[in-house]
């Protein structure tokens, strides 16, 4: 197969796409639980939001 002479920068863009959504991607994930363990931690500690609070005039 003949892939030309701009095979090696070609190839080199795709693999360099691809690592950098790949790397994401686990950033994404791993920020994520992070996230969520702080929200935890929080949730143990008696942390509410206050748009979880109910209004004290509810007509």
């Amino acid at each position: 197969m003949m892939q030309g002479p701009h095979a090696g920068f070609i190839l080199a863009a795709y693999g360099l796409s691809v690592a950098t959504i790949a790397g994401l991607i686990a950033w994404i994930v791993v920020d994520h639980a992070r996230q969520t363990a702080i929200l935890a931690d929080l949730t143990a500690r008696g942390v509410t939001r206050r748009s979880a609070a109910q209004p004290k005039d509810a007509a």
